[in-house]
C-alpha cells in the first residue's frame, strides 16, 4: 500500500490521499484501537471536529486529538449510520476532497470495532478458521447455536447494509466485509442484495468452510452475475478459493487477451447445441460465427466446445473473473 501511495502521489495527489485515507484507518483497525482514538484521526485527517453517537452516548474530538469541549454543533456533515448510531464530521461549509471517503472510513472502522465488544462481534470467532475449536465451540455457545445446527455464511462488501440475520464485519485480505449469519433455511439468491457470495450449508462448528465458500463467491460477482451461490459452483468453489490472480495460468491470459465481443461470441458457442444455434442466439450470420469460431480455437489453443475444452473455458472464465479486483468492485469485461 505504501509504495502505491508513492507511485501515485505524483500522477494524481486527490487519488494518493484517498488511499492514505484508507491505509491510515486500515492500521488503525488493525492495531485494535478504540472509538475515541478512530475519531481522533478522522479529525486529524479532516481538519475538523469529528463525532458519533453510539447507544445514545456521543463522543467528539477536535483536529488537535483532545475532546471537543464546546457545545455539541448541530452540523453532522458528512454523516453515515452505523451499528446502534451514526458517525460523522462537523463540516460548517463546502465539504473537501477526502470527506466522504473519511467518513466512509470511519464508519467501516467503528463498526467493526464496536462488533468485536458486542455479541454480535463473537460471530467472528465461529467463523475464524484460526480459531482452535473449543474457542469457536464457545462462541456458538454464547451465539445459542449447537453444533449440529445446519448454517449458512452469505459475504457481502463491507459499507453493504447489513440486511437479516446476525451480521459482523470481517477484515479479510480482500478488504472488510460483511459476515451474515443464515439459520433459517436457504437464502434466496434472487433475493439476495447484490453484491453477495453465498457460502455453502454446513454444521455450525464447520463454519469457517462455508465463510471461506462465501468469500470465494463474492470474489466471483461480477456485473452478469451480482450474486453468486457456492453451492452452484461444487468443486469449481475450491479452484476460486486457491486461486492467486498474480500468477494466471494460461487459459487465463488466452482470454483475458480477447474483447468482449470475442468473449459473447465464446461464450453462446459454449453454451449453444451447435454453432447455427449460437449464431442465432448472438443475431449473427452462421457463416461469420463459424469463421469466429475457428478463430478462437486457434487462439485459445483448444476446442472450447468439445468436452474437455468446455471443461477448461469454464474453469478459466470463473478464474479471469477474479482477476484485478477486489469483491466490491465488479469487472467491465463480461464472463
Amino acid at each position: 500500500m505504501q509504495e502505491l501511495v508513492g507511485r501515485l502521489t505524483a500522477l494524481d495527489p486527490e487519488a494518493s490521499e484517498t488511499l492514505k485515507v484508507v491505509s491510515y484507518f486500515d492500521a488503525l483497525v488493525a492495531a485494535g484501537v478504540g472509538l475515541e482514538a478512530l475519531l481522533r484521526g478522522a479529525a486529524v485527517l479532516s481538519g475538523t471536529v469529528a463525532g458519533a453517537e453510539l447507544r445514545g452516548r456521543i463522543a467528539r474530538r477536535d483536529p488537535t486529538g483532545a475532546r471537543a469541549t464546546d457545545a455539541a454543533t448541530t452540523v453532522r456533515s458528512p454523516s453515515r449510520e452505523v451499528a446502534g448510531g451514526s458517525v460523522w464530521i462537523e463540516r460548517d461549509g463546502a465539504h473537501h476532497a477526502n470527506d466522504e471517503m473519511v467518513v466512509e472510513r470511519l464508519a467501516l472502522a467503528v463498526e467493526l470495532v464496536e462488533s468485536r465488544r458486542t455479541p454480535e462481534g463473537v460471530l467472528d470467532v465461529a467463523i475464524d478458521a484460526a480459531r482452535t475449536p473449543a474457542e469457536r465451540a464457545a462462541a456458538l455457545g454464547r451465539l445459542r447455536i449447537t453444533p449440529e445446527t445446519r448454517v449458512c455464511v452469505v459475504a457481502r462488501p463491507g459499507p453493504s447494509a447489513a440486511g437479516g440475520g446476525l451480521t459482523t464485519l470481517v477484515a479479510t485480505p480482500y478488504g472488510i466485509l460483511r459476515a451474515i449469519l443464515d439459520t433459517d433455511g436457504a437464502p434466496d439468491s434472487s433475493a439476495t442484495p447484490a453484491p453477495a457470495g453465498i457460502g455453502t450449508w454446513v454444521r455450525a462448528d464447520r463454519l469457517p468452510e462455508s465463510w471461506d465458500a462465501a468469500v470465494a463467491a463474492l470474489r466471483l460477482t461480477d456485473a452478469r452475475h451480482p450474486v453468486v451461490d457456492a453451492t452452484e459452483l461444487g468443486a469449481l468453489v475450491l479452484l476460486a478459493r486457491d486461486y492467486d490472480p498474480e500468477h494466471p495460468p494460461e487459459d487465463v491470459v488466452a482470454l483475458a487477451r480477447l474483447d468482449d465481443r470475442a468473449l459473447e461470441v465464446l461464450a453462446a458457442l459454449v453454451e449453444a447445441d451447435s454453432a447455427r444455434a449460437a449464431a442465432t442466439a448472438l443475431g449473427m450470420h452462421h457463416s461469420t460465427v463459424q469463421s469466429r469460431y475457428e478463430s478462437l480455437c486457434r487462439e485459445l489453443g483448444y476446442d472450447p466446445r468439445s468436452a474437455l475444452g468446455r471443461s477448461r473455458f469454464t474453469a478459466a472464465e470463473l478464474l479471469l473473473r477474479l482477476s484485478a479486483r477486489t469483491p466490491a468492485s465488479g469487472r467491465s469485461q463480461g464472463g
